[in-house]
C-alpha cells in the first residue's frame, strides 16, 4: 500500500523503516545529528514543502522532512491496512 507523506510525495509502507515526531528530537541526541547530517552529505534527504518540518520519514533508501505530523502519516498507513482488509476476499 501507498501512502501520501506530504506534497506530492507517496511511499510503500513496505519501505517504511521510521516515522519520527521532529518535536521529540532534541540537539544534544548526537546519534540522530549524526544520521541526519549523514543523509544530507550523501543526497539521500528529502524536504517535502516549504512548511515547518514536523516529521521525518526513514525509509530503505532515503529520508524525507515533511510537514505532515507522525500521527497524521501514521493514521493514513493504518487507514490504508483497515481499507485493503475490507477488498481482500476471504477464504473459504
Amino acid at each position: 500500500m501507498y501512502v501520501h507523506i506530504g506534497g506530492e510525495y507517496v511511499v510503500s509502507d513496505r519501505f517504511i523503516v521510521a516515522i519520527i515526531d521532529l518535536d521529540h528530537v532534541y540537539p544534544h541526541q548526537t546519534d540522530m545529528k549524526r544520521f541526519l547530517m549523514a543523509q544530507e552529505k550523501s543526497g539521500r534527504m528529502e524536504y517535502i514543502g516549504t512548511e515547518l518540518p514536523q516529521s521525518l520519514i526513514i525509509t530503505m533508501d532515503r529520508s524525507f522532512v515533511s510537514p505532515l505530523s507522525s500521527q497524521t502519516i501514521v493514521q493514513r498507513m493504518l487507514k490504508g491496512a483497515e481499507n485493503q482488509e475490507k477488498t481482500i476476499p476471504k477464504s473459504m
